[in-house]
């Protein structure tokens, strides 16, 4: 059933309720640890719902099925979470208050501030988030199937207007010889010279899972790629435990099998920093939308510093004299797939 929409002025006083919320759990747990300083050897618990276990707390969103939530507490424990209508989308990576209910469960009663989120348009047009808080947008490509620049730019261009660090993940690298594995990787050297890194691995031998664990160390990472380029091997391997967590999970929130058919965070074992990794359906069919021409420029690195160098302020970089950006591809600065793909993109945004 679609959400119904909301009015300007029920947005703001939604906000304004969740903020007070945030405000009233920050008070109470500054209220809280002044009384553990002033008396450490006291074991007396703090008046109200502090008393009964119940104040409100923060924790992390790990899975989502509808409005069920499993979200985990500072202690690494897990809680079956149904969350209030109106407060937003929480999603994987989101940070919230909840209030315990009983029993293990709880309510989500506030999301707090997102540093940034990965969305797709739905069947509507609407962006839907799929991730949040992420510190990393790991992009698999392989030489079977042959990868697509256009769809690979789409996710750059995402990770560069999220703010997020992004790496080009080379899989597969077992179907090729050497002189193949170098033709290859010659064709991701334009992103390398863009400052992208790119990571080359196989499953079958060196370099393994583990040239790709250490650049997920410490990170909220989401792996991304189009269909077949091995990303659920690429996890099954990453997360040799991957069954014991999804049982853990299953079993503490009642989420059941719907576990394995949603978005669920990870951690990543072994990853002393803390690293989790966000294996989602969702991106498999992930497709840029509601952009300007403006920030589609911002999205590609190296069109971003000519901004204002051409003669026309609304240059489209296509047969307009004097364009700095068409300059660059002759002067061989920007490669001429880059902008055939920005071309691409400007005008299935404009369809």
């Amino acid at each position: 059933m679609r959400g119904r929409r909301l009015s300007e002025r029920q947005r703001q006083r939604i906000q304004a309720i969740q903020e007070r919320r945030r405000q009233r759990l920050e008070s109470r747990t500054n209220v809280v640890l002044e009384a553990l300083d002033a008396d450490r050897s006291a074991s007396a618990a703090p008046d109200g719902d502090a008393a009964t276990g119940r104040a409100p707390r923060r924790g992390l969103v790990v899975a989502r099925h509808g409005a069920h939530l499993a979200v985990e507490d500072s202690a690494g424990s897990l809680h079956h979470c149904m969350t209030r209508s109106n407060i937003g989308h929480p999603v994987c990576g989101d940070r919230v208050v909840w209030q315990p209910t009983g029993n293990g469960g709880g309510v989500v009663t506030a999301l707090e501030s997102r540093s940034n989120v990965l969305s797709r348009p739905d069947f509507s047009g609407r962006d839907k988030p799929l991730a949040a808080n992420l510190t990393l947008m790991a992009v698999v490509v392989a030489p079977e199937p042959p990868p697509s620049g256009f769809l690979l730019d789409q996710y750059l261009v995402a990770a560069e207007l999220m703010g997020v660090r992004a790496l080009v993940v080379a899989a597969k690298m077992d179907l090729l010889d050497t002189t193949g594995r170098a033709a290859f990787l010659d064709t991701l050297a334009p992103y390398r010279a863009l400052g992208y890194p790119i990571c080359p691995i196989s499953i079958k031998r060196a370099p393994g899972p583990s040239a790709l664990a250490s650049q997920l160390k410490g990170e909220i990472a989401i792996l991304l790629g189009q269909s077949g380029v091995g990303k659920s091997s690429l996890v099954q391997a990453l997360l040799p435990d991957q069954d014991i967590q999804v049982g853990r999970l299953s079993v503490a929130t009642g989420l059941g099998r719907h576990t394995t058919s949603t978005a669920t965070c990870y951690h990543l074992p072994g990853d002393q920093a803390g690293g989790r990794l966000i294996d989602s359906p969702g991106v498999r069919s992930f497709r840029l939308a509601h952009l300007t021409h403006a920030e589609l420029e911002q999205g590609f690195r190296e069109l971003a510093p000519l901004r204002g160098r051409c003669r026309f302020r609304d240059c489209r970089h296509l047969d307009e004299p004097d364009c700095a950006v068409r300059d660059a591809v002759a002067t061989g600065s920007i490669d001429p797939r880059r902008l055939e793909h920005f071309h691409n993109l400007r005008e299935s945004l404009v369809r």
